[in-house]
């Protein structure tokens, strides 16, 4: 790198933008913070503080926040952007103007915009051109890594450059960054996860044991590999922190908000209820939605998803899809050591001698 520092970007306000922000300055990065609300960028740039969604966290004050856009990428060497999937191509048109092809764009959103089901970073791609594209995804609870507690993350780009610049701008001695090239098994898991969030909120609130979730977020990562497998990613990411590693924390945390929309469904609330009493973005109740109705059309077995979007989207009630998911059918463990097909096969033929001794006797 040059003596010069490294002049970062964050669109988002939210607390992971925030939290990232913060890491970056504490690094010696030259930092801008877009946000939308122009009185919450002058309440940061005079108390430092996020006050809406990180209000006990002291942001480091080189961070400098504003609602204009030129003003914050102006000279960026890396943008992150941490802007909720629903908004995510509007805000990434608005910046067009000011961004240009030597610029490095990451992704910190994890979802899935419906429309032609795209990945942020592929949003990136069309709207921009640009070849420095990457995503950053983890076991990352803003509040945790807020106030400094050891924690890693995954950077994935096809592009060294990328990968690099990112490990260089955040990289400190308790938030530790990884590198992967399968960008979009990386991302893939980051939205994945969010839908199983919300299984393990239920199943905490319906008052089931360690065994439950244990076997759910089992359960959760073979659905997980086998969707995105189908989809062209590579299997081994998901036994990192993209997968396994993301899906411990969001199924183990009252940090993660599908988390609590799960705990607040399980509880009886309704779904607008859940999602009214939690003030933020739960990515995972869209998830669920795109994800069941994109792996019934490709004919992937997901019976966790189905058996969510009945419970958010059909009225089922949660205790009635737990004993459903138990009635499904017996498949394999792994399946890259035994297949579902294998073990189906197996039935079918235990089930035809069955019929034959039976008509023999």
């Amino acid at each position: 790198m040059s003596d010069q520092p490294m002049r970062v970007a964050v669109l988002g306000g939210g607390s992971f933008g925030t939290a990232l922000a913060s890491i970056a300055a504490d690094n010696g990065a030259v930092v801008r913070q877009w946000l939308r609300d122009a009185a919450l960028a002058e309440q940061i740039n005079r108390d430092h503080r996020n006050a809406r969604y990180l209000p006990d966290f002291v942001i480091n004050p080189a961070v400098h926040a504003a609602n204009d856009m030129a003003e914050v990428l102006e000279g960026a060497e890396l943008v992150l952007v941490a802007i909720p999937s629903k908004a995510f191509r509007d805000v990434i048109r608005q910046a067009r103007p000011w961004l240009h092809s030597e610029q490095i764009l990451v992704s910190t959103t994890k979802g899935i915009q419906e429309e032609g089901f795209k990945l942020m970073t592929q949003i990136l791609e069309e709207e921009t051109g640009f070849t420095h594209l990457g995503v950053i995804s983890g076991p990352n609870l803003a509040t945790e890594i807020a106030q400094k507690q050891l924690t890693a993350t995954v950077v994935a780009s096809d592009d060294a450059l990328t990968r690099t610049r990112v490990q260089q701008a955040l990289g400190c001695d308790y938030f530790r960054v990884y590198a992967s090239n399968d960008r979009y098994g990386v991302e893939l898991g980051g939205a994945l996860k969010n839908i199983y969030a919300i299984a393990a909120g239920m199943a905490a609130a319906l008052g089931m044991g360690e065994n439950t979730r244990s076997m759910l977020m089992t359960r959760a990562l073979a659905e997980m590999g086998r969707f995105a497998v189908a989809r062209g990613a590579n299997p081994m990411t998901f036994l990192g922190l993209a997968g396994v590693g993301d899906l411990i924390v969001t199924c183990s945390s009252s940090l993660s908000r599908n988390y609590r929309v799960g705990q607040a469904l399980g509880e009886g609330k309704s779904l607008d209820e859940a999602v009214a009493a939690l003030g933020q973005v739960a990515e995972g109740v869209n998830t669920v939605r795109l994800v069941r109705d994109k792996a019934r059309e490709e004919g992937v077995y997901m019976p966790l998803a189905e058996g969510l979007y009945q419970v958010l989207f059909e009225g089922v009630p949660p205790r009635e899809m737990a004993r459903m998911l138990m009635r499904g059918e017996q498949s394999s463990d792994v399946e890259f050591v035994l297949s579902r097909e294998d073990v189906q096969q197996a039935h079918r033929r235990v089930e035809a001698r069955d019929d034959r001794e039976g008509r023999d006797e």
